[in-house]
């Protein structure tokens, strides 16, 4: 199978993520605070919505919904990767990053009905909202795969022809 060591980083992410937040949620309550360092605490919530718990409010469409988002995502990821050219590795492994944070969150989605959310990071009066492994996952992912559309990348990937 084309890419598989990559459909397998995947595989490796998704079960860190879903490690993780089967850790979290055997070790804190729900609430729960454990202060890391003086701007890091771990804490264990729930999040019904979609990334910064956008719809987290809504009327329970978001549960089906959501859902059906992340699986035609995750489909379409999938069937890019397989066209993504061999040479192109950065882009290869920016869309495993993002297929791994996609069906993360996916499989909480599915199995609870919400996502669960640990990584808590604030400054002084400022705090990020609330994340977990996949969300990194997709985050980075997406700046990778920006990054490999660049002229610098492409400049990179002529030089390897």
């Amino acid at each position: 199978m084309k890419h598989k060591h990559y459909f397998f980083l995947s595989i490796l992410l998704i079960l860190l993520d879903q490690i993780s937040k089967t850790l979290i949620a055997s070790k804190l309550y729900m609430g729960e605070l454990f202060e890391v360092t003086s701007f890091l605490n771990l804490t264990h919530v729930h999040n019904y919505g979609a990334a910064f718990s956008l719809f987290s409010n809504a009327t329970g469409w978001q549960q089906y919904f959501l859902p059906i988002i992340s699986i035609v995502a995750s489909i379409l990821i999938v069937v890019w990767m397989l066209k993504v050219d061999s040479n192109n590795k950065l882009k290869i492994g920016s869309l495993s990053l993002v297929l791994a944070g996609a069906v993360g969150n996916l499989i909480d989605r599915v199995l609870l009905g919400f996502v669960i959310d640990f990584v808590s990071l604030h400054y002084q009066n400022f705090s990020f909202p609330v994340f977990n492994l996949a969300d990194t996952l997709l985050f980075i992912g997406v700046i990778l795969l920006i990054l490999s559309d660049t002229k610098i990348n492409k400049k990179n990937s002529n030089k390897v022809n």
